[in-house]
């Protein structure tokens, strides 16, 4: 018995131990991208690839999420408060609901999903097949030339990218909302109540948090990225490691901005 429980407790401190090594390489990485911003005059070419990618090709997808979600959230919402007369509101909690939490919390995970691995897939190519090492010997860091562009372009991409999803969901929810018989809100109606709810400070709400979602996505990337290692199956494990651990820093973190800005 006693043997067990000293097991467990080995464990369990074993576990602790990594975390507390892999929040620390996160941490030292994360000063380092911060200290090459200083040169991203001499990497646009690669930021405005990266943007590309993270922006421009994901617009297609975020468009078809962000209507959807819109038309369902519409949809759900709207049957409901129209059993009590209060179907004139809708607006204001569609549009509540996507500028504060689904539109930053969705576009997220779908850039986590789509871009994020697809980062620490790449970059576990290079980690694997010594590429990494010979950008050392070349005397260029890894960080300044790979992981700060991705960085950055995440950073201005993912505010961007929620404001659109906003947009789409919005527009989304109105449709429905206009359309669906059981709830028939007027468009003026819809906007008047939409407009009378949304205020700067719930714009900045989303915004921040995009900008803390799409910070965490580039740096779990770039960090699983440059970390693997075993071949062609480490790669894969990294990938699935990298949207596994990204979703989860997204809903952590989701709940204490949500906490700190209520």
């Amino acid at each position: 018995m006693g043997g067990d429980v000293t097991e467990f407790v080995g464990r369990i401190g074993k576990r602790i131990l990594y975390f507390n090594q892999v929040l620390g390489e996160m941490v030292i990485l994360q000063g380092r991208i911060f200290y090459y911003f200083r040169e991203a005059h001499r990497n646009v070419p690669s930021i405005l690839t990266q943007m590309a990618i993270i922006g421009a090709d994901t617009l297609p997808v975020a468009s078809v999420m962000s209507f959807f979600v819109g038309m369902v959230l519409a949809l759900q919402t709207g049957v409901e408060l129209n059993k009590y007369g209060g179907q004139n509101i809708i607006g204001a909690i569609v549009g509540h609901s996507m500028v504060r939490e689904l539109g930053p919390v969705m576009t997220s995970f779908l850039v986590a999903g789509r871009v994020g691995s697809a980062m620490t897939a790449e970059l576990g190519v290079m980690t694997v097949y010594e590429e990494i090492d010979a950008l050392r010997t070349l005397d260029i860091d890894p960080v300044r030339y790979l992981a700060m562009p991705r960085f950055i372009g995440c950073l201005i991409c993912v505010p961007a990218l929620v404001i659109y999803s906003d947009c789409i969901g919005i527009i989304g929810g109105a449709l429905i909302s206009n359309l669906h018989p059981q709830i028939f809100v007027s468009y003026s109606t819809y906007y008047d109540s939409l407009t009378a709810a949304l205020k700067i400070k719930e714009i900045g709400i989303g915004l921040t948090k995009a900008v803390v979602f799409g910070s965490l996505v580039a740096l779990v990337a770039c960090y699983v990225g440059f970390s693997t290692s075993g071949g062609a199956r480490g790669i894969g494990e990294s990938t699935t490691r990298s949207v596994v651990l990204s979703f989860m820093l997204i809903l952590v973190a989701d709940y204490i901005l949500t906490r700190l800005l209520m």
